[in-house]
């Protein structure tokens, strides 16, 4: 403002005639790009088509709907995670629910009575991942439907008693998903379900090459996991979201030597190169619980640490305070199944081929490159 103030009156003029200038070129610019894209989406040059219809909206008010579980698989590498964010786009739940709402079986997820089995973070891959939700449905009464009452009378409602003949869920969904998310199958469901409440059992899945490890020891440490235990010290404090109680329950795990694929030649023991598979099932888990325990375990293959550091963990009392370590690597990690009582999963045979074809096109790739 000083500046302006020890300018003259000409010298005022002359700025004011070039912002003057600049401000016609810009709305010049701002209209070429108008046009532009009207051009594109085929409108007139006044920003709309005689010739184009209106877009009729949506009503949902003409379907039921449906509470059903999908499972869901995907390649986490490049994502920030399962959860939404606010300061990124890039998560799985992200690209769920825009597929979700792009192909109209969801209003919006306010209205969905969503629910994940397990938050995977960023970089953490899901083969067996479930979610549970409610789904614009074509069925008039089965398992999970809700009957909307605009819709009972509706001529155009469909009257379907099987799975088989409900909307293709997983065909319609992979249609419009990014190449590394995929719907597996879906499951209709009771309406209070929660694919986060009501699994009985989660397995992950971690692979790593053996290296100079002592597999052995990994795995006679691995056994003092199994069993109900207190796991702070093999996890990242949660308080945020209301965890008070760090007590989880392991029911097995194992570290188990990958078959080798066909043509390689990794069967030798003492190769280092040897890929190999830890396989815990429990009932729930903690955040970063997973990639703590494989981190300790580490140490112990790495001669570190002795096998009873586990014990020494475990046991609160004595050892109150986590101590300091880091975390296993997030790629390797996979949430490989989530298991739940009397559900019937249903595989629409031409989209669970076109998803294998998917998967090993994805596969092959990343072989060559």
């Amino acid at each position: 403002m000083s500046q302006l103030e020890n300018l003259s009156k000409e010298e005022l003029v002359s700025k004011v005639i070039r912002l003057e200038a600049h401000v016609t070129q810009l709305k010049n610019v701002i209209a070429k790009h108008v046009a532009k894209g009207n051009e594109r989406r085929g409108e007139a040059p006044g920003g709309s088509d005689s010739r184009a219809k209106p877009r009729r909206e949506f009503d949902f008010g003409r379907y039921n709907k449906r509470h059903v579980a999908l499972k869901v698989c995907y390649l986490g590498w490049n994502y920030q995670g399962l959860a939404v964010q606010e300061d990124t786009a890039m998560t799985i739940e992200k690209e769920l629910f825009n597929a979700l709402v792009t192909t109209r079986l969801i209003e919006s997820r306010d209205t969905s009575n969503y629910h994940r089995c397990g938050r995977t973070d960023k970089g953490v891959s899901a083969f067996g991942q479930v979610i549970s939700i409610d789904l614009r449905s074509n069925a008039s009464d089965g398992v999970g439907v809700i009957v909307r009452d605009s819709s009972v009378s509706n001529k155009n409602q469909a009257n379907v008693k099987s799975g088989e003949e409900e909307i293709r869920y997983a065909h319609i969904l992979n249609k419009v998903l990014p190449p590394e998310v995929r719907i597996l199958a879906w499951a209709p469901v009771s309406p209070s379900f929660s694919a986060r409440f009501h699994c009985v059992r989660r397995t992950y899945k971690y692979h790593f090459p053996q290296g100079e490890l002592n597999i052995d020891a990994m795995r006679e440490a691995a056994k003092l996991f199994i069993g109900t235990h207190d796991f702070r010290n093999f996890c990242k404090m949660d308080v945020g979201n209301g965890v008070v109680s760090y007590v989880r329950v392991i029911h097995s795990i194992s570290i188990e030597a990958i078959t080798p694929v066909c043509g390689e030649r990794l069967d030798d023991k003492e190769s280092g190169y040897r890929m190999f598979e830890l396989t815990v099932v429990g009932q729930a888990f903690l955040w970063h619980q997973i990639r703590c325990m494989v981190a300790v375990l580490f140490l112990v293959g790495q001669g570190d640490e002795s096998v009873d550091v586990v014990a020494l963990l475990l046991d609160v009392q004595n050892t109150p305070c986590k101590p300091q370590y880091c975390m296993a690597a997030d790629l390797p990690l996979v949430l490989f199944e989530c298991e739940y009582e009397n559900i019937s999963w249903i595989y629409d045979r031409e989209a669970h081929i076109a998803v294998t074809k998917h998967l090993q096109g994805m596969w092959s790739r990343h072989q060559i490159r």
